[in-house]
């Protein structure tokens, strides 16, 4: 693994779409005494102190950027922002030499995050404007974006869930690009479990990895007719049958581990023990690990491991900054 990793090679770069949110992240550690708290203050109004917040910039697209530049890889972010936003991304990037950004004049999205914790279990709710990422097709593409997905190493589309025009963005950069790796992160799909289950087979000739978190990954289980997931062993048998229902390789990351299946081969890698500290975002630091464990041709389980790990160290850093490769290299060696 370390070899192989230290040694990656980029052609161009690993492509990622589309979606940039400002993001607060509030930290709540008693929820119901905060609801008590806002009905006592429901009919006159007034202040509820001592909660701590913090304002990060958000987005899936951007997460899984950003955690590909920590890690070291070249990397262009293809997303939409308004002037403010704009001076935030370039703020961010602007140390890693080998990130490319093409920001593209809109409205960004808007994220309050709620992180609590449920018995023991670090929860995340989050209240989103979607701005400009609701519509994100292909027709924001203009000749620089499309030169870069063209000559992509990887391509990853995230956030298809918010995005009305996401299977059409997909369909396009991954048909631009046939000699890259395709990634898709559909973020919750809720409210559009049928039409993502349509829109995967329509993609499924081009796409190389579906990547879900454990919620996903049953409400699309339960699409095809399968039961939810549970232990190790069920799992396996679980994401086997729904990568051959749908025709495409599962990459699936849960509390307890990571899978992978293409429907006939399946690999686990089990989750490191962690003091969780810090959760939004993390299946997007997973994302970005996941995706130069492929590059690096690396075998699955080594790749999940891999993945884990880096997951890992995010989520035990309260800061909320994804490791280095050296970091993570380091951690599992």
């Amino acid at each position: 693994m370390l070899e192989q990793l230290q040694n990656l090679n980029f052609v161009g770069s690993v492509v990622v779409l589309n979606d940039f949110f400002l993001d607060r992240i509030i930290k709540i550690d008693d929820i119901t005494k905060l609801f008590d708290l806002v009905l006592q203050k429901k009919t006159l109004g007034g202040s509820i102190r001592g909660i701590p917040q913090v304002d990060l910039k958000g987005g899936n697209a951007t997460n899984v950027a950003f955690a590909l530049a920590r890690l070291g890889a070249p990397v262009s972010l293809i997303t939409v922002a308004n002037k403010t936003g704009s001076q935030i991304l370039q703020d961010a990037f602007s140390k890693f030499p080998k990130s490319s950004l093409y920001v593209i004049d809109g409205k960004p999205g808007m994220t309050t995050s709620f992180e609590f914790n449920n018995n023991g279990n670090v929860v995340n709710i989050m209240l989103s404007d979607l701005g400009d990422n609701e519509n994100f097709g292909p027709e924001k593409l203009g000749p620089k974006e499309q030169n870069a997905v063209k000559n992509a190493d990887a391509i990853i589309v995230t956030n298809w869930a918010s995005n009305k025009k996401g299977t059409d963005l997909s369909k396009f950069v991954f048909e631009k690009s046939l000699n890259s790796l395709h990634f898709l992160d559909p973020a919750d799909i809720q409210t559009r479990q049928g039409e993502f289950k349509k829109a995967i087979s329509e993609l499924a000739p081009n796409l190389d990895s579906l990547s879900l978190n454990e919620n996903e990954c049953n409400l699309l289980l339960k699409q095809f007719g399968l039961e939810n997931i549970t232990e190790e062993n069920e799992t396996k048998k679980l994401i086997s049958e729904l990568s051959e229902k749908a025709s495409v390789p599962i990459d699936l990351h849960t509390s307890f581990g990571a899978f992978w299946s293409n429907g006939k081969e399946t690999a686990f890698a089990k989750s490191f023990p962690t003091e969780v500290k810090f959760v939004t975002g993390a299946g997007d630091v997973w994302d970005a690990a996941n995706i130069l464990g492929y590059l690096a041709n690396l075998e699955s389980k080594e790749r999940l491991l891999f993945a884990n790990a880096t997951a890992s160290l995010y989520v035990g850093n309260s800061d909320g900054m994804p490791p280095t490769m050296q970091q993570v290299l380091s951690f599992v060696t």
